[in-house]
């Protein structure tokens, strides 16, 4: 069935709350509402940002599940409420199983869940792979054009680690208006990295495409550094690669050894979510004991009271925020909304009276 029902939606008879209806949004919906929309959902992440500044959201620290047997998978639960006009509550279930990977799969699979303010009852399901991705990338891209501006733009960029994460990073940069004269790529699977650079080459972004088979020269050999990895901790730790004083996306958040993260001007997303969890910064505060090589956080960077200097490697270091997927799952639903293409589970909400 389609609708364009919104949540909130209030019953006639007297006034009272009444449940919204409960929608499916699949994933190929999310990648139309989606696709060619890179600016736009660039703007719907930095209004995020801004009001997570302002103190108008809630994010908890994510809870991760691990299991003894397979210690390398986790699913994390992301729980988080954005006010202003958002206005929505919800939360990601996210699964990162890397031995997918080996079998064709993509390691990460997810879903997200928005509830109503109003009523707390869930509105939407929604396939959230593609979300995460999106609004991960639309993040890079924004700290990309923030932290370059006084200082030379990139021209050569360079990808370490060559997933998923990787390709909606290029496709937000390239979208929202970056070009590369050169693109490196450098994966530890040579099957991984192939697979990239065919998909470079055939996406008419320009420039050429070198496959690195040298973790170093990849990083010297790049102005902006994206890293993109499943890494559980640091594996790059020396500081003079990064004597060039390039734009680090630091966004697998685990790469880069303390003695790199001292050496350069630090910016997060959110400074008690960043220094937690094993992250490289985390490592940092506990070999430092203290935060001072913290320089302040995007938001800042936004509005201007945090400036980056142009003599110094800058690392952007986001752990991914959850109202940052309920920002653009709210800006996917209300474009399938308006599309009248909402799929309603009609029924899906039993039990509605108290005493029956």
């Amino acid at each position: 069935m389609t609708t364009t029902h919104s949540p909130g939606a209030r019953a006639e008879q007297g006034g009272a709350p009444a449940p919204p209806p409960f929608a499916i949004v699949s994933g190929a919906q999310v990648q139309r509402a989606l696709e060619g929309r890179e600016r736009e959902v660039i703007a719907v992440v930095e209004a995020a940002y801004r009001l997570h500044a302002a103190g108008d959201s809630v994010n908890p620290p994510s809870s991760f599940l691990r299991f003894p047997d397979r210690p390398t998978a986790r699913i994390i639960a992301l729980p988080a409420s954005l006010g202003g006009e958002v206005r929505v509550d919800g939360v990601k279930w996210i699964s990162s199983f890397p031995a997918n990977v080996s079998s064709g799969l993509p390691r990460a699979s997810a879903v997200l869940i928005l509830n109503d303010p109003v009523t707390g009852y869930p509105f939407a399901c929604m396939e959230s792979s593609i979300i995460s991705a999106s609004r991960t990338a639309a993040s890079a891209a924004s700290a990309a054009d923030r932290l370059s501006r006084g200082r030379p733009r990139p021209r050569r960029i360079g990808f370490f680690g060559a997933g998923l994460i990787a390709r909606y990073i290029h496709t937000f940069l390239t979208g929202s208006g970056w070009e590369f004269d050169e693109t490196g790529v450098y994966d530890l699977s040579e099957r991984s990295a192939a697979g990239f650079r065919l998909y470079l080459e055939q996406s008419g972004a320009g420039g050429g495409v070198t496959v690195h088979h040298d973790p170093e020269e990849l990083v010297r050999y790049s102005d902006l550094v994206v890293f993109a990895t499943v890494a559980d901790r640091p594996h790059v730790h020396d500081a003079s690669w990064f004597g060039h004083r390039p734009l680090v996306l630091h966004v697998s958040l685990r790469d880069l050894a303390p003695q790199v993260i001292l050496s350069a001007t630090n910016v997060v997303d959110d400074v008690e979510h960043c220094l937690r969890a094993g992250t490289s910064l985390h490592l940092t505060e506990q070999l430092t004991g203290g935060r001072d090589f913290v320089h302040g956080t995007l938001a800042g960077v936004m509005d201007g009271r945090v400036t980056v200097p142009e003599d110094r490697t800058a690392v952007f270091s986001p752990f991914g925020l959850g109202v940052l997927d309920l920002a653009v799952g709210k800006y996917v639903y209300d474009r399938v909304a308006r599309s009248g293409e909402l799929r309603v589970a009609e029924g899906f909400f039993h039990e509605l009276s108290r005493y029956g």
